[in-house]
């Protein structure tokens, strides 16, 4: 099996691919734009396989999507590449917009017409599953209730209207075109290798630096924090067992406070490197700041479904992701230190695999 992993380099995507290549044993054609979150050290572990190749290409450009395609004639398609960061859709929602839309309309046609140059056996099988993200659904109230797969469409943020639009997208294209669509939404990720503009990595890194640890409003927003380990495994269930044109929620079961979180961030750092002030060192770097425009209150995933139907269940619980997240960035400092200082952008590893 041959998959094509748009976003490969981002912080799901990479653990989608190690995944693949790592416990699968599934051939990955790795499409990314590379912008600043796209890192490809992330994929240092699978880099030289056999089973790995690289396409430095933007979703936008339907050119350059028809020739890998044409040149790498993959199984199936997991569509990652998308511009996520909330705060950054506020100060420029035009680059998600391109990205998130226009970018995920040119993937569609591109694959679209891939699929019907396919034999009919190759065709039956092929399928292309639309990741996307539980923040489309808006948020709950405290304590009511939970997101299913239908629950109504409410995004609060430019990221998740964008990514909402995505979505419409990939299921418009099934039902119109009777194209082999999967969509799965998912609650917020954690784990190695991500991005440190995120809530957790900055915790941590902020943490180790003496440097505050900024905490929107009162720290009562509520989220369910899924291992992106988790999520991986997920999505290859998906894939491979889901029916076409279902949706999929995926969770983690794991709902806390923002302020727990870092919290509990500052309880692991304490116990792995203790601050020199005392046991409250790392805590009292706390500080709230002004809430950010539209904050939602509290997203909760109900993944009943996915459980059901196709098995998967979370490996992770919250205290043990968290534990071995943050021991995770103990133990790779060069790999963020690369981030902070942007060497990594600088020094790109793997490009001798790009495919030409």
């Amino acid at each position: 099996m041959k998959v094509l992993v748009t976003g490969g380099a981002g912080f799901i995507g990479s653990a989608v691919i190690r995944h693949l290549i790592g416990h699968a044993k599934v051939s990955v054609v790795n499409v990314d734009k590379l912008t600043y979150a796209g890192n490809l050290e992330s994929l240092a572990s699978v880099s030289d396989s056999p089973n790995y190749k690289f396409e430095q290409v933007d979703i936008c450009d339907r050119d350059a999507l028809k020739r890998v395609f044409a040149q790498h004639a993959p199984d199936a398609v997991m569509h990652l590449a998308a511009e996520s960061h909330v705060d950054r859709s506020i100060d420029a929602p035009d680059d998600f917009i391109r990205t998130n839309v226009l970018g995920t309309g040119q993937l569609l046609s591109a694959a679209l017409g891939y699929f019907r140059t396919l034999p009919a056996a190759k065709a039956e099988a092929f399928r292309f599953l639309h990741v996307s993200t539980d923040e489309v659904f808006g948020d709950l109230a405290d304590g009511g209730g939970y997101f299913t797969e239908e629950t109504r469409y409410e995004p609060s943020s430019p990221y998740a209207a964008t990514k909402a639009g995505s979505d419409h997208l990939a299921r418009a294209w099934c039902r119109t075109f009777k194209f082999p669509v999967l969509v799965t939404n998912c609650s917020n990720n954690y784990g190695p290798y991500h991005f440190p503009e995120k809530l957790i990595p900055h915790m941590i890194l902020n943490a180790l630096a003496g440097k505050p640890l900024p905490v929107y409003g009162d720290g009562s927003q509520i989220r369910d924090w899924l291992h992106v380990e988790d999520h991986a495994r997920a999505l290859y269930t998906v894939l491979t067992r889901g029916k076409v044109g279902e949706t999929y929620n995926i969770g983690g079961h794991n709902e806390k406070r923002n302020l727990e979180v870092v919290k509990q961030i500052c309880a692991h750092l304490q116990e792995a490197v203790p601050h020199a002030s005392g046991p409250d060192g790392y805590e009292k770097l706390i500080k709230f700041v002004t809430d950010r425009p539209g904050h939602d209150t509290r997203y909760a995933i109900d993944a009943g479904k996915i459980e059901r139907e196709l098995g998967w269940k979370p490996q992770e619980t919250f205290e043990t992701g968290l534990k071995k997240t943050v021991h995770w960035y103990l133990n790779n400092r060069a790999w963020w230190q690369r981030v902070l200082d942007g060497s990594y952008r600088l020094e790109r590893i793997g490009t001798e695999r790009i495919a030409v």
